[in-house]
């Protein structure tokens, strides 16, 4: 059973991760757009990745494990890149939705990829498959948003 309980944390830790990446990158859209409905919007969904994450953590704590509780080395390098490009070549709302769907896009799949995970004991799987259909929810929404841009 053990076993079971340590593949639950590392999987809900990875996605913590990625969902605090998702969050932050929400916050640096909303500052960076325009638009006070996409500023809004993104907002929004920052507040609702910030809840996910709250639940995710709290899974890891039924498991015994430990809650990552900051967002992986990887989103905040990209998120440092993002700014400083953002500021070099200022960017415009499409721009700014562009790097959202980019990051859509990698939570979607990590998300959906952990869904699919046989060996994640059930109540996690139930979590995971929950937050999934929420998180491909945003992910086409953004999609149908850049498209009627470009």
């Amino acid at each position: 059973m053990h076993t079971d309980n340590d593949r639950a944390v590392k999987v809900l830790n990875s996605l913590i991760e990625t969902t605090m990446d998702s969050a932050h990158g929400y916050r640096s859209a909303a500052e960076g757009a325009d638009n006070p409905e996409f500023k809004a919007m993104f907002s929004d969904r920052a507040g609702k990745r910030e809840a996910l994450c709250r639940r995710l953590q709290q899974e890891v704590r039924t498991f015994g494990g430990e809650p990552e509780d900051d967002q992986s080395l990887l989103g905040r390098i990209h998120n440092k890149f993002a700014e400083i490009r953002g500021e070099v070549m200022g960017r415009d709302d499409k721009g700014v939705i562009d790097e959202v769907e980019r990051g859509e896009d990698v939570i979607k799949a990590k998300f959906e990829k952990a869904a699919q995970d046989a060996d994640l004991p059930e109540p996690a799987r139930q979590l995971v498959t929950a937050a999934y259909a929420e998180v491909k929810a945003d992910h086409d929404t953004i999609s149908q948003l850049k498209h009627r841009m470009h």
